[in-house]
């Protein structure tokens, strides 16, 4: 498979339309980045995932990478409809993959659209509104204090170099070897009118909706959290928190070593070899 063979096609939504791109063959797997990202960060995973049999599709975000903007929301249950959207339009079901923002999107997808949706994965998600002791705020106090501090620069500035700042924070691990090349394609995508309002509105948004809709999923669940993902005091107890939520016995959790908020860009075949056993199970079933 060659991923330099993938190019971007569109779907047409209420609003707008929605970029992605497709590589491999086989069962659909959907990927949905998180807030002031594009779809470039699955680019060591989505090929990974498609040279072990599938067709997968890289998605941008409404108001994100090649997705159009002006939007008139930008909630977690929007992201969902676009999703589906790009389900239907490739013919599903699908596995849907959501990283931070976008987890909490494919927890709404799977459990108002069952049919569209066979499993979710979950990658360091935002999926329920954060909920934290004064002792553990205190055991992670420097990483979670930085990084709270650059999201709130982010938010209130809309300064490129604030999330360039905050994104050192969120990958502590091994940054990948693209690492200058890309920030600055992001960095450049971030200051085309409309994807600073984009991203300040979906990390302004709470995720109230997607954590309501935690106990209505009916399909597997796998949450992958990076051990040192400093945008949670706790990250293996938060990932416990979402599982415990969801219908017992759906929902599983597989820790990344040394990762940040970002193990699907940091340590790519890790998460590969997490999530590729899941979807065989799901492929098999």
């Amino acid at each position: 498979m060659d991923d330099q063979t993938a190019r971007t096609e569109y779907v047409d939504v209420a609003g707008g339309r929605i970029a992605y791109e497709v590589v491999g063959q086989g069962p659909l797997v959907v990927l949905s980045p998180g807030m002031a990202d594009t779809r470039s960060t699955y680019r060591f995973l989505a090929p990974l995932i498609a040279n072990a049999g599938y067709r997968v599709a890289s998605v941008d975000l409404r108001g994100h990478g090649e997705s159009s903007t002006g939007w008139p929301s930008y909630s977690r249950t929007d992201t969902a409809g676009d999703l589906l959207e790009v389900v239907r339009a490739l013919g599903g079901p699908a596995v849907i993959v959501g990283q931070s923002f976008s987890g909490g999107s494919a927890t709404i997808a799977a459990a108002t659209n069952p049919d569209l949706v066979s499993a979710i994965v979950e990658i360091d998600p935002f999926t329920r509104p954060p909920k934290t002791s004064v002792a553990a705020l205190l055991r992670n106090a420097h990483n979670y204090g930085r990084g709270a501090l650059l999201l709130g620069q982010f938010v209130f500035t809309g300064s490129v170099k604030a999330w360039s700042k905050y994104l050192d924070v969120a990958y502590p691990g091994r940054k990948p070897a693209d690492w200058d090349t890309w920030l600055a394609a992001l960095q450049a995508n971030l200051r085309e009118p409309g994807r600073i309002k984009a991203a300040q509105s979906m990390i302004k948004s709470k995720p109230v909706d997607a954590a309501a809709q935690l106990a209505n999923v009916r399909c597997p669940a796998l949450v992958i959290m990076g051990r040192d993902d400093s945008d949670f005091p706790e990250p293996e107890a938060e990932a416990a928190a979402i599982v415990g939520l969801l219908p017992d016995g759906l929902g599983r959790y597989e820790m990344i070593e040394g990762a940040g908020h970002y193990p699907h860009a940091e340590y790519p075949q890790q998460v590969a070899d997490a999530l590729l056993p899941f979807l065989a199970e799901r492929n098999h079933a």
